[in-house]
This record gives structure tokens, sequence and C-alpha cells, in this order.
């Protein structure tokens, strides 16, 4: 997943805006200081509303879901809202998809499950047949294991777009959905729950091999005249321009370590690592509901594995653009909740190569 270091090209630098209500706001000085892509999460709210205000009020930065949950949805309905904000933003939308887990999308969104991987990439290949169909003029016709799109009235169809479709990007944490990003994505978004050994030994290999087979099949997402693929990342980030700051930081930090290793999803990024036993003490913590503990158990040791730690904003930067330039593409920083976004720009100031 790395190359030479003379070909390495700089990193891009995302913004997440997390739940802010002042998302027009912050996208309008995140692009005032160069940043390449804000991200609008789809957690306690959709991000494409969100994402349609920061369009409306900027003029060069990217606007992405990161991400929405693809199987809370159909391929027409996000197809629509994907295209929409392509529309809004002048070409400048970026559509990242996650599969989210079982629970949440039989139970809290009360949507089929079944085959995560094949159901996701059966669901971007929909999504790509329905924009053809939008942006070409010709007969709607995908017929697939999951999903059946085959009427298109004039009356629904929104027509072609001059920046054409936006691109696609697939989350991935384990190897079978890596490779469905490889294969139908322009570009693999990996977990923040990571490390650079997990990313480079255990997901790119699938990522790259995937890729490498549909640009073989004549994908026409891929060849000489696709978008280049994107590799991208999040960091966790340790820092603070107080002391204050900084403590609420780490502890914050810690907690969110925690969570997502008490999920048996992210066990195999532990065991990695020699920590697969962690996952089963955070895991009994977390159903007996002592939540408040379970930041105790992420030691030193896991945490730097995990999280870039520095005390001063643009030293983190730093660390984030020496751990991260030549594993990723483009990178966003992860904050504790509650962080003030401004914090966040000060980090990608400092990712800056020349920062």
């Amino acid at each position: 997943m790395t190359t030479a270091p003379h070909a390495v090209p700089p990193l891009r630098r995302d913004l997440g805006l997390g739940t802010t209500p002042r998302v027009a706001e912050t996208a309008v000085a995140a692009e005032r200081r160069g940043v390449d892509r804000i991200l609008v999460p789809e957690t306690a709210q959709d991000p494409f509303p969100p994402l349609a205000v920061a369009a409306s009020r900027t003029e060069t930065v990217e606007v992405a879901t990161g991400v929405a949950v693809a199987f809370a949805r159909t391929p027409m309905t996000l197809a629509s809202s994907a295209w929409t904000l392509q529309q809004l933003s002048g070409g400048r939308a970026v559509i990242g998809l996650g599969s989210q887990v079982k629970a949440h999308i039989t139970r809290r969104f009360s949507m089929p499950w079944s085959s995560r991987a094949a159901r996701m990439r059966e669901f971007v290949t929909a999504v790509r047949t329905i924009w053809h169909s939008w942006q070409t003029g010709e007969e709607l016709d995908f017929r697939g294991e999951f999903y059946t799109h085959t009427l298109m009235n004039p009356a629904f169809d929104p027509g072609p777009l001059e920046h054409g479709a936006p691109r696609v990007l697939v989350a991935a944490v384990g190897a079978r959905m890596a490779a469905t990003a490889g294969a139908v994505g322009d570009g693999v978004i990996c977990h923040p729950f990571n490390t650079v050994p997990y990313v480079t030994e255990r997901v790119a290999p699938g990522v790259l091999a995937a890729r490498a087979a549909a640009e073989a099949d004549g994908m026409p997402w891929t060849g000489p005249s696709a978008r280049p693929f994107e590799r991208v990342g999040t960091v966790f980030t340790v820092t603070g321009r107080t002391e204050e700051e900084y403590r609420h930081s780490l502890a914050g930090i810690r907690a969110r370590l925690a969570f997502y290793g008490s999920t048996p999803a992210y066990r195999p990024v532990l065991e990695h690592h020699g920590w697969g036993a962690l996952q089963g003490e955070l895991g009994t913590l977390a159903r007996q509901g002592r939540w408040p503990e379970m930041g105790r158990l992420i030691d030193d040791e896991v945490l730097n594995a995990f999280a870039v730690v520095a005390e001063d904003p643009a030293e983190a930067g730093r660390r984030v653009r020496e751990r991260c330039t030549g594993v990723y593409h483009r990178v966003s920083v992860s904050l504790a909740d509650g962080a003030d976004p401004a914090l966040a720009l000060d980090v990608l100031d400092g990712v800056r190569a020349d920062g």
C-alpha cells in the first residue's frame, strides 16, 4: 500500500463535522483554511440535509457523507439523495457508504440484513446502474439477488448532470468488505478503529486485488479515464490547546477506543496485535453497563497504536502526517465527543506538508 517516498503525494485533509448545528459556519471556515473535503456522518442525523446547507455556502470544498448507512435505504433512495447533492453542490458530492451492524439495520431501521459484503456490492452496482440511466437516458433494468429496479418513468427521472455522477466510497473493516470496496467503489474508507499494520497487512491486499480484477474486467468506473482510487483514513487524535482540553481529549479517546473495542466486529483488529482478550474484557463490562470503567482498560500501548497523542495541535498534525503518508491518500482526525471543530482545523493545519 506504500510507494517510494519520492512518489508519495501530500495527504489531502478532510474535516468531519459531526452533528454540529453550525454546519454552514464550520464549512466556510474549513474552506477558507484549505480543507479539501468536509464529512457529515449518519449518527443522530441524516447527513444529506446538512451537506446541502454546507454546499450552498461554499464553492470549492467537497461535501461527503462520512458515512451514510447504505442498508437503511434502497439503492433508489440513496441514488436520488446523492444525485440531488451532486446537483446542488456543482459536482462536489462524494458518497461514503457503510453497512452498519445487523442490530441497527433490523431493529432500528427495520430493513433486511443478509450477506453484508455481497449485498453492499450489489447495492453500489444498482446505484451506479440507476445513475447511468439518468445520465444517458437508457432504460433502467437492474435485476439482482437483493434488489430489482426496472421502472423509471420520465416524471421521476431527474435527467443528466453536467458534472456526472458522484464518486462512491465504501467503508470497510474486514477482508470481504475491503474486497467489495476495491471491486465496486471509487475508494475505500478505513474505519478509525484501525492501526497502520492492520490496514497495510490485512485491508490493503484485498482492496488492491479486487481493484485490479475490476480493471481487468473493464468495469466502467475503472480504467485510464476513471477518477483515481482513494484510500481514506481517520485517526483518533488526543490533543488540546489548554491542559483542560487535553485532559478531556485523553479521557474521551480512551472511552471511544473502549467502546469500539467492546464490539465483536472489531475484535480482528485487536487480535492482529495480540490483544484479542481485551475485546472480551471490554465486552463483559459493556454488557454490564459499566461504561465508565472501560476506558481504564485502554493502556498507553493500545492508545498509541490506535491514536496520535500530542499536547500541541500542530505537533499532533505533524504526527498524523508522519503516520499516514503513504498509507492513505486523505485523512481526517477524530477528536473526543464535544470537541471544538476549530481544534480539528488546528490539527489539520499541522498535517500540511509545509505546516
